[in-house]
């Protein structure tokens, strides 16, 4: 959405706005993120406050892919390692209802099924099974 018609009339500085949201979006270059702005009315003040991406576009990201399977039962785009899954979970961990980081890592999982990702070279759902098993525990133990 364009912010000029939104903020030109609060009377606020919009240039200024605009480089401190590229300047806290830098890290996520060529992703959609999710940005709120706070004005302060009165003395024309603001803030800006980043979202994390999607979970499917850090997914996406992090494999270097264009997008997720549009069959992602017969095609595979892609192989998230147990580090890459675990490093998603923690960007996501902020915006998550996750309590542990299992379970937030199970809530990446979940979305590679939909897109056609394996997880340690295997299906999400066997990955899933194999975490709850506690084969995983030692290495988020390590990676946390």
């Amino acid at each position: 959405m364009p912010l000029g018609p939104q903020l030109g009339p609060l009377g606020v500085n919009i240039l200024q706005i605009v480089n401190k949201i590229n300047e806290l979006t830098k890290a996520y270059a060529g992703m959609k993120v999710p940005v709120k702005i706070l004005v302060n009315v009165e003395d024309k003040s603001f803030e800006v406050e980043i979202g994390t991406p999607t979970t499917s576009a850090l997914i996406v990201k992090e494999l270097g892919i264009e997008k997720g399977s549009a069959t992602p039962k017969a095609t595979k785009v892609g192989n998230l390692s147990p580090e890459q899954i675990v490093k998603i979970a923690q960007m996501k961990r902020t915006d998550s209802y996750a309590r542990t980081l299992k379970s937030a890592v199970k809530e990446v999982a979940g979305a590679c099924v939909s897109m056609g990702v394996t997880v340690d070279a295997k299906e999400p759902k066997e990955f899933i099974k194999n975490l709850d098993a506690g084969q995983y525990d030692a290495a988020l133990k390590e990676l946390q």
